[in-house]
């Protein structure tokens, strides 16, 4: 009977990844997501669907209020996850690593990985969360030969001058769900473009942390501030810009 059960839940899973959509390129906007409020935090629906790497991609963000109690500890046995702080101060625990982190803040957090997060700030702390499952079979060892699941305080990173601002790497490793993943900081200093347009098999997200910009994707403008990100499907041509000649800082993070 168990195995029964079994097989008939993995057939409705399938089903039910089949069925979802690729995930469009475009601009998603803060102040468009659909909230849901509880007593103590936030959710705000970003995006769920598929994309060319991942059976299910989906993204939202929470905002846990001052003195939130923080969910229980778990693990997610087969799904990966990339954690960004927005705002406020957030200790993060996993399996036996602990940070506490401000905005900018990342959290690549590996399938299997036990992890908790609460708010220890004096305000509102909020957070993105991007959870994925690739479609091919996922490969624990691979992450976990490529260091694990990996916290990253941004103030223990540098940030490189360039011609245009400067860049602040994060990491750029295969993990259990993807041949590899990457995620950078660009600043922007002047009005005009990071780099020219440019396309690549990966799929890449831009996630505005200050300023405003700009972005061609497949012929298509686009525009987002502070909070918004940019999606970009596979092989699209695309280039982001500094819409002003005040100082712009975005995210950029890409797999394949």
């Amino acid at each position: 009977m168990r195995q029964l059960f079994t097989i008939i839940l993995a057939f409705m899973t399938t089903v039910g990844f089949a069925q979802l959509k690729p995930v469009k390129s475009g601009a998603y906007h803060w102040s468009e997501f659909s909230v849901k409020k509880s007593n103590d935090r936030e959710s705000r629906f970003i995006m769920e669907g598929s994309s060319p790497h991942f059976e299910y991609l989906e993204i939202h963000a929470t905002t846990q209020h001052k003195g939130a109690k923080p969910n229980p500890i778990k693990s997610n046995p087969d799904k990966e996850e990339v954690i960004i702080v927005k705002e406020g101060l957030i200790k993060i625990s996993v399996n036996d690593q602990h940070m506490t982190m401000g905005p900018g803040g990342v959290l690549l957090l590996l399938p299997q990985s036990t992890h908790i997060l609460e708010n220890v700030g004096e305000g509102d702390a909020s957070y993105y969360v991007m959870g994925y499952r690739s479609k091919k079979p996922m490969d624990l060892k691979r992450g976990l030969s490529a260091g694990g699941s990996m916290l990253f305080n941004p103030d223990s990173l540098e940030m490189k001058a360039s011609s245009r601002g400067g860049g602040r790497a994060y990491f750029d490793r295969p993990t259990a769900m993807c041949e590899n993943f990457e995620m950078h900081v660009t600043r922007l200093d002047q009005k005009g473009p990071s780099h020219d347009p440019h396309q690549h098999v990966d799929t890449e997200i831009i996630l505005v942390i200050s300023g405003q910009t700009e972005m061609t994707i497949d012929g298509k403008e686009y525009k987002a501030g502070p909070g918004d990100l940019y999606f970009m499907e596979s092989n699209f041509m695309h280039g982001v810009r500094n819409a002003t000649d005040e100082p712009c800082m975005y995210f950029a993070y890409k797999w394949r």
